[in-house]
């Protein structure tokens, strides 16, 4: 690999299969732009990138500056080196290289002569946990001992929530954008109800406490003696939620109105409009990994609604979350309870003392380096080793 640190920008790819719920996908688009962000030139090779139509508007049309989305098909493009070798190769979530990419790189003669890059670093960025494996498996090697990249060794690269992991991705610019936010003017935009209430967003699955809850707050039990507002995201939410509702015996909520429930619909919203609705919530339902990160920078108290695995590893995965978070016993209650990994009745929330845990796992969290500014700095280590 060249002398990043000295030959300036770099060109990076950047590979990502959707496996179901865009969550990778979000995080792998999210990753690229903060990469062409800081001055450096993003290929993301993605098998759908359909997805990305609404999530980063004018992404597959080629309109943002120095990220280009590839369709990631089979067989694999033939000009995938049109834009010259990669310096950093990036599988995100153990997705595997296409191995004709790797033929294609190890065949490329740039046109002006120069010598290619033969030795990109190449990096594994693996799913987010607080699982104690993570420490421990953070910057490994893996070398590669059949096939066409065999002879080269990628390293793993963990995300994490401590100063021994890779941190979470995070934008120079988030919280002056926060601070900057008109939440009433998003409502307005977004045709929200206006008035006091309190404002839930919700992004779940479909855990099986869903309907319980629903017929609690339509019938005025959401603890808090106000009027609850529920935003329900585009897609599984929303069809989970319209799915209770027209069954028999369930509560009628209102549409408009001033009865002890609305629930508003939303559309499928952009990244940077999601971001938005978490601002502007009072309380936050959140699924996946992507939008658990956005939920903790947004500082507003919150619910996980963790992927569930069969063979139930998320149970352990969440409770090393929640042990990080130092989560208050009534907040563990309703997670675990959320989750299905508990029986009972859900807590009554504490706004206050879920967001104060919240601010404080926050203030944590920007002790720390972000993730990209981490990944960079390992990129270097790993090139000046080659070099």
């Amino acid at each position: 690999m060249r002398d990043t640190l000295e030959a300036g920008p770099m060109h990076w790819a950047l590979f990502c299969r959707v496996i179901d719920n865009y969550g990778d996908l979000g995080v792998a688009w999210r990753l690229a732009s903060q990469i062409a962000a800081s001055g450096d030139t993003v290929q993301l090779w993605v098998d759908a990138p359909e997805a990305l139509a609404w999530m980063a508007p004018g992404a597959l049309e080629g309109r943002w500056p120095r990220v280009q989305v590839r369709p990631w098909t089979q067989p694999f493009a033939a000009d995938a080196l049109a834009q010259g070798p990669a310096d950093v190769w990036v599988e995100l979530f153990g997705c595997d290289i296409d191995p004709e990419f790797i033929a294609q790189h190890d065949r490329f003669t740039p046109a002006s002569g120069a010598k290619a890059s033969k030795n990109p670093v190449w990096v594994n960025l693996e799913y987010l946990s607080a699982e104690t494996y993570v420490e421990r498996s953070h910057g490994l090697p893996s070398p590669i001992l059949h096939g066409p990249a065999r002879g080269r060794t990628r390293h793993f690269f963990f995300p994490g929530y401590t100063e021994r992991t890779g941190g979470l991705l995070r934008e120079p610019d988030l919280f002056a954008r926060q601070a900057a936010f008109d939440a009433a003017r998003w409502r307005e935009r977004q045709r929200l109800p206006s008035g006091e209430a309190l404002r839930i967003s919700l992004f779940c699955y479909e855990p099986p406490a869903l309907g319980a809850w629903l017929d609690a707050l339509a019938a005025g039990g959401s603890g808090t003696g106000q009027p609850v507002q529920l935003w329900v995201t585009h897609g599984r939410a929303a069809a989970a939620v319209r799915g209770h509702f027209c069954a028999e015996n369930s509560v009628t909520p209102a549409q408009n109105g001033a009865q002890a429930l609305q629930v508003s619909y939303l559309p499928a919203l952009t990244q940077t409009d999601y971001d938005h609705l978490l601002w502007a919530a009072d309380l936050n339902f959140v699924r996946g990994e992507d939008s658990l990160v956005r939920a903790l920078w947004a500082g507003k108290p919150f619910i996980w609604n963790i992927y569930p695995q069969d063979d139930g590893a998320h149970a352990a995965k969440l409770d090393a979350f929640l042990d990080w978070l130092e989560a208050p016993a009534d907040l563990r209650a309703f997670h675990r309870i959320w989750n299905a990994l508990a029986t009972g009745t859900l807590p009554t929330p504490d706004l206050a003392g879920w967001g104060a845990c919240v601010q404080r796992a926050r203030a944590r969290l920007l002790a720390q380096d972000d993730l990209l500014t981490q990944l960079r700095r390992f990129v270097h280590l790993r090139g000046s080793e080659k070099g």
